[in-house]
């Protein structure tokens, strides 16, 4: 038997569903979804059904009343549908994700490698390879508590995945904005802290007599303070890309 209920999604989740391609879903004149299905289901199948992964989702109303993602629908239902909101807070007894417990590390798909780049340059733990599997990613965000940033809404809509965020923008310094926006990583940088962009290991302080060989003549005159990463052998020092990207992050965090 072919039953209904009705959802409203608000801000960006709208962003998530293509109702033309939705057999299932018709968008009414006041706004909101009519959605037929068959079965018993919980509200998660549902929403993500339609194309909206739950890691993106923050509170469901029922006729005004929360429910989790394990609420079985009932024909007639109507529900209010919201994504992360900064700022938004919420009583404990309502959310659907506990807060991420401490300083923000990620993983990311094999899409978005130069904003690995970018997220190790502002010290944030970012696990990336450019041949990861999509199994791979969920078992190592579970094991070692890692973010997952994604351009593939259907690896966000695994059962395992806890944290994670779909990046919406091809640009990497968009999609820098939109994880720096979502986690408030700006809080966490202090402008001393960075991993290797290559490896993600943290970066070591490094006398610069014992790499002067290794120098240009220029970096040899102009620098004085350098580190190191002791993975991959890579010296860094604070030259113009440094000051590139630290006015971009000053940019974007007066936004």
């Amino acid at each position: 038997m072919i039953k209904k209920i009705k959802f409203r999604f608000y801000s960006y989740l709208n962003d998530f569903i293509k109702a033309e391609s939705q057999k299932n879903l018709k968008l009414t004149d006041e706004r909101y979804y009519v959605h037929h299905y068959r079965g018993r289901q919980t509200i998660k199948d549902r929403i993500e059904s339609i194309g909206v992964p739950h890691p993106e989702v923050t509170l469901i109303l029922n006729n005004s009343q929360a429910v989790d993602f394990s609420y079985l629908v009932q024909p007639g239902d109507f529900f209010s549908i919201y994504p992360h909101l900064y700022n938004f807070e919420l009583p404990e007894e309502i959310k659907l994700l506990t807060e991420y417990p401490e300083k923000p590390k990620f993983i990311l798909d094999v899409h978005l490698g130069r904003l690995a780049r970018y997220l190790r340059r502002f010290g944030f733990d970012t696990a990336y390879r450019n041949d990861y599997q999509d199994r791979e990613i969920v078992d190592q965000a579970v094991s070692e508590k890692r973010i997952i940033l994604s351009r593939d809404r259907g690896l966000l809509m695994r059962k395992r995945v806890k944290w994670a965020k779909f990046i919406w923008n091809d640009d990497p310094k968009k999609q820098l904005e939109e994880v720096f926006a979502r986690f408030q990583l700006a809080q966490y940088y202090h402008g001393q802290e960075s991993r290797c962009v290559d490896c993600n290991s943290k970066l070591v302080d490094i006398d610069k007599e014992e790499i002067i060989e290794r120098l240009e003549p220029k970096t040899k005159k102009y620098f004085q303070d350098f580190k190191y990463c002791p993975s991959c052998d890579k010296i860094y020092w604070r030259g113009s890309h440094y000051e590139k990207t630290e006015k971009m992050l000053t940019e974007l965090n007066q936004q």
